[in-house]
């Protein structure tokens, strides 16, 4: 029988929490500890799950063959690179840094040791998702809502970081890794000192366009994906997990059917009940075991990032309004 996989969580708020409970709980995983700068909530979580509490780093990443990191974005370069640099294969939570340059380091870094780096694009798993992938056929214009809440944690960066970059994956995924030509974005901040709402226009080199709406300021919870493409129409409820795909019944000739029935197949989009997170984590211990390669790569996550980034700046910078006529 093969050895349990040695892991670690490093940083357990809100999010780590649920990383290291999970993990906990996998078969082939043995959860070695958790880490936190603070030593009272490591203690917690640890005797919660009964492992170990770690508040220095080096000391659990001695320990593990392999980490989740779910610290505060600003921190992400710092702790990834400690772990990559001690040969620690690392599954770090979205995004994959706070900027370019550190992403970069990131993914230069796993790639010069061979290491894993998963990036925790989570709606990758998500279960509308799962079950709409047979239908998918080269999206050809995309609209998403993403609305939550107000909560203080996240405020750490603008709306595009803490949520609108879910959907630029995804948009960015099903275009096939297309390169975005244009970005228009408007937006604003209402109860933070960065965007707290966003809204987002983005064409791709292969035609597709995207649109995006983010915002932590509402007062319900949205996850919405709708995609239009040459064979049909899909609408995803991502929170959810539930959908349907609509496409011209097959044999149908124009002019006849008397109500839209008649004319469009409806089908329910249906896949096995998962928790996403817990599919992501398995996910990312199959690939430090080899079994399988990562789903979101540190490329990936990077190209999210820059779209992101892009996004925003687009918001803060916006185009020159056309002269008037004389």
């Amino acid at each position: 029988m093969r050895s349990r996989l040695p892991v670690g969580v490093i940083g357990v708020g809100a999010l780590g929490r649920h990383h290291a409970r999970h993990l906990a709980q996998l078969d082939d995983v043995r959860l070695v500890g958790v880490c936190d700068v603070d030593p009272e909530r490591a203690a917690d979580v640890a005797a919660e799950l009964d492992t170990e509490g770690f508040t220095d780093l080096d000391e659990l990443l001695s320990r593990v063959e392999a980490v989740t990191v779910a610290v505060p974005t600003p921190a992400h370069a710092e702790v990834g690179l400690r772990a990559l640099e001690r040969g620690v294969p690392v599954l770090m939570e979205k995004p994959l840094a706070a900027g370019v340059e550190e992403a970069d380091a990131l993914v230069h870094s796993a790639e010069r040791r061979g290491l894993q780096l998963q990036v925790g694009h989570i709606e990758r798993y998500n279960r509308a998702l799962r079950a709409a992938e047979p239908y998918l056929d080269r999206p050809r214009y995309m609209e998403s809502q993403r609305l939550a809440p107000f909560q203080p944690r996240g405020t750490d960066v603008a709306v595009v970081l803490d949520l609108m970059i879910h959907d630029l994956d995804l948009v960015l995924h099903l275009t096939g890794g297309a390169a975005a030509v244009e970005v228009r974005a408007s937006g604003l901040s209402v109860l933070s000192s960065h965007l707290d709402i966003a809204n987002a226009r983005v064409e791709f080199a292969n035609g597709a366009v995207a649109l995006a709406t983010a915002s932590r300021v509402s007062r319900e919870r949205v996850r919405r994906l709708r995609l239009f493409q040459p064979n049909g129409y899909l609408s995803l409820d991502l929170s959810s997990g539930t959908g349907e795909f609509m496409r011209v019944r097959g044999g149908w000739r124009p002019g006849t059917g008397n109500q839209l029935s008649d004319v469009v197949e409806r089908i329910v989009l249906e896949a096995p009940e998962a928790d996403a997170l817990r599919l992501e984590l398995q996910s990312f211990v199959h690939a430090v075991r080899g079994q399988r390669e990562v789903v979101v790569s540190g490329e990936e996550g990077r190209a999210a990032l820059v779209l992101a980034l892009r996004v925003a700046a687009a918001v803060e910078t916006p185009p020159l309004a056309a002269p008037a006529a004389g």
